[in-house]
């Protein structure tokens, strides 16, 4: 087996800030190939310095998590037993270190799209998901009232929106996007809220047609949590508390909602698991991303059919997806065809936003 890595610098369309302090010019995401028994494998990567992940850390983590996928040998060649193979790929990749959850999902989507590429068939059809999905919402960061506003009209064929709020102006931006667009609106406070401010503020995202609030205390801030969404009307949804399949018990009665996401939890495979057994808790459920590619996005397509909610819109927020082959339909759903595997293809070989070749590591 060998595997290739690629750090991709990826301007955004707009600026992309949220409560949380983060770079919100552009997307640094990591390509990861993967070449086993003749056939091809694309994953993706996407590194976040708030759960302990740099392009640094990958390139230390990603050749000891490939050489005990090398361990495996050749994937089978029918379904069940590929299943099961892919199962032991996320067992040995865990057995190496804990969390990484990106470097791990950039293997992980890799191996299931060869897998699936292998046996001729969509990975939906591989995973036993349904291509029949909920349509995506599209995300705004948070800026000025007006401009977030603006960003919301041009954005107004979509059937959701996510604001990112937590900023000086959360009322009033909610105020001014109301005016411009009538759909639902998502509400994602990235951990920037505090607790008697959130709950003046209630009433009024009841007023103004909220549906749901996304992580509005700090991760391990769980009785805040519980607290809030004893009082709220209103779903609330862990997402920074609420990283791997680990995290779901005790998130039993504190939100009504968590936010799986594959660079958290590890790829396909554990976003699969994951989201079957929020279900079995009693959990909505958020499907979630990074600002990722068309790659990252379609293996998240795969499993969007267990979601409640979608917002897998990463690569809308790139000014250009050097990936083609993944398309939105009328209704803002990723349509999810019969090619093999991920069902998606470089648009060029050599793609111009590379900006440093990562690790070839040999398994």
């Amino acid at each position: 087996m060998n595997v290739t890595t690629q750090v991709l610098r990826l301007p955004l369309r707009d600026p992309f800030r949220i409560a949380r302090h983060e770079p919100d010019q552009v997307a640094t995401t990591v390509l990861t190939e993967i070449e086993l028994a003749g056939l091809h494998g694309l994953g993706e990567a996407y590194p976040v310095a708030y759960y302990g992940e740099t392009i640094g850390t990958l390139g230390a983590i990603v050749p000891l998590l490939a050489e005990s996928i090398g361990q495996l040998g050749d994937p089978p060649a029918n379904v069940p037993h590929a299943r099961a193979w892919l199962l032991r790929a996320t067992e040995a990749m865990d057995g190496v270190v804990g969390r990484h959850g990106s470097a791990k999902a950039g293997l992980d989507i890799a191996l299931h799209d060869l897998v699936a590429r292998g046996l001729g068939m969509p990975l939906t059809e591989l995973l036993g998901t349904s291509a029949d999905i909920p349509p995506t919402d599209f995300s705004i960061g948070l800026d000025e009232p007006a401009t977030v506003a603006a960003r919301a009209q041009r954005a107004g064929h979509f059937p959701a929106l996510k604001i990112k709020l937590g900023g000086t102006h959360d009322l009033a931006t909610l105020e001014q996007v109301r005016d411009v667009y009538g759909g639902p609106i998502r509400v994602d406070a990235n951990t920037g809220w505090e607790p008697e401010a959130a709950l003046r503020l209630l009433p009024e995202l009841v007023r103004l047609g909220v549906e749901l609030i996304e992580q509005p205390f700090p991760a391990r801030a769980l009785p805040r949590l519980r607290w809030l969404q004893e009082r709220s009307p209103l779903p609330i949804v862990a997402d920074e508390s609420c990283e791997t399949e680990r995290d779901l018990e005790s998130l039993v009665g504190v939100v009504a909602g968590v936010n799986v996401k594959l660079m958290k939890c590890g790829g396909v495979g554990p976003a699969l698991r994951m989201m079957r057994r929020a279900r079995e808790l009693g959990f909505k459920i958020m499907l979630g991303c990074m600002e990722e590619t068309s790659v990252g996005i379609a293996a998240g397509a795969a499993v969007a059919s267990l979601a409640d909610w979608v917002d897998l819109d990463g690569n809308l927020l790139l000014a250009s997806d050097p990936f083609s082959g993944l398309e939105l339909d009328d209704g803002c759903r990723w349509v999810i065809g019969g090619a093999p595997g991920l069902g998606v293809e470089r648009v060029e070989k050599t793609v111009d936003n590379l900006v440093d070749e990562g690790p070839s590591a040999p398994g």
